[in-house]
């Protein structure tokens, strides 16, 4: 098959994109820089933005699977930039599929889009969407998520949707980076007890996830149309992880604290400020941080495992050790 990897040149993206050519597939990257490293290794490089329709219509033109990984994470920022990237983004991908009578998407989601600011503890797809969302990223993908389920079946093309939860690994330009600068700035603060778990999503493990998955798809299949949490089978502490990586980095542990009631309060407020005032950045916390960072959330992959034999190869322990030489620089 030939294949299109929006955002393949993200960190996840990439992952995909190299796992396919290992597979010696055919693989067409669409992606707003230039990666030159990609075009070396074998991928065909289109570089375009997923909010304009013509690009992403002519990206689709010869493909026949697409795996639409591009968005645009966050917890703070415009309704206009979230919506037009990840929802209008995954309708434009739709259409281009419809155009190109092309067979098979996969979504990469988020298992943020059914988070309602409780504790999520071994749940799995059964778990309904909420009414309201705490910030314009999960609303957004949630939007994605259910036009790509919705649109499956349509025009022969067959859909599904994957919720890697919280991925890590070496080259992670997102998450790790984030934690290590709140620390190197004083702003970390252990919010709750610090004994809540949470999933983890090593990123070596949900490319293949992505992959097996877009194997098993068909309109025959019980893939077809469903939903996937995404992560390793056991989760861990989420500051025992994060005090981890920092020693990892050489910093020292977090040791602060802050109450989850606290921390909400301070949320709320500094949104509030944020708004008003319209401050550049983000607040350096918000309600959904505080949710996130005090609560349980994990989840549970039996239907992943049972419906395209998802099985995270890499463990927790072995991702750490490939990321440390990584933090040790």
């Amino acid at each position: 098959m030939k294949y299109l990897v929006t955002g393949g040149g993200g960190f996840l993206g990439r992952y995909i994109v190299e796992q396919l050519l290992q597979e010696k597939e055919q693989v067409r990257v669409f992606c707003r820089g230039h990666y030159p490293e990609l075009i070396d290794s074998g991928a065909e490089l289109v570089q375009g933005d997923i909010r304009n329709a013509q690009q992403v219509k002519e990206a689709c033109e010869g493909i026949e699977a697409v795996f639409h990984v591009a968005a645009v994470p966050g917890v703070w920022g415009p309704w206009k930039m979230f919506h037009s990237i990840n929802t209008e983004g995954t309708e434009n991908i739709l259409k281009g599929c419809f155009q190109h009578g092309i067979q098979k998407l996969v979504f990469t989601s988020s298992p943020s889009v059914i988070y309602d600011g409780k504790e999520h503890k071994n749940v799995n797809e059964t778990y309904p969407y909420p009414e309201k969302y705490l910030c314009h990223y999960p609303h957004t993908k949630a939007l994605a998520e259910k036009a790509v389920l919705n649109a499956n079946g349509q025009n022969n093309l067959a859909t599904c949707s994957l919720r890697p939860h919280l991925i890590w690994g070496p080259r992670d330009n997102h998450l790790i980076p984030r934690l290590i600068n709140r620390a190197l700035s004083g702003r970390l603060r252990i919010v709750g007890n610090g004994e809540n778990l949470i999933s983890m999503s090593y990123v070596e493990n949900t490319a293949a996830a992505h992959i097996q998955a877009m194997k098993k798809l068909s309109l025959n299949s019980p893939v077809a149309g469903e939903a996937y949490f995404i992560n390793e089978e056991k989760p861990v502490n989420l500051w025992n992880w994060i005090n981890q990586i920092l020693g990892d980095a050489g910093i020292p542990p977090i040791k602060k604290t802050i109450s989850e009631k606290a921390a909400r309060r301070v949320g709320a407020l500094l949104e509030g400020i944020y708004k008003i005032t319209r401050l550049p950045g983000e607040p350096p916390m918000t309600r959904f941080v505080a949710a996130q960072l005090s609560g349980s959330h994990y989840y549970d992959i039996s239907k992943a495992k049972n419906d395209f034999g998802y099985a995270p190869a890499i463990s927790f322990e072995e991702g750490m050790s490939r990321l440390k030489p990584e933090l040790e620089k």
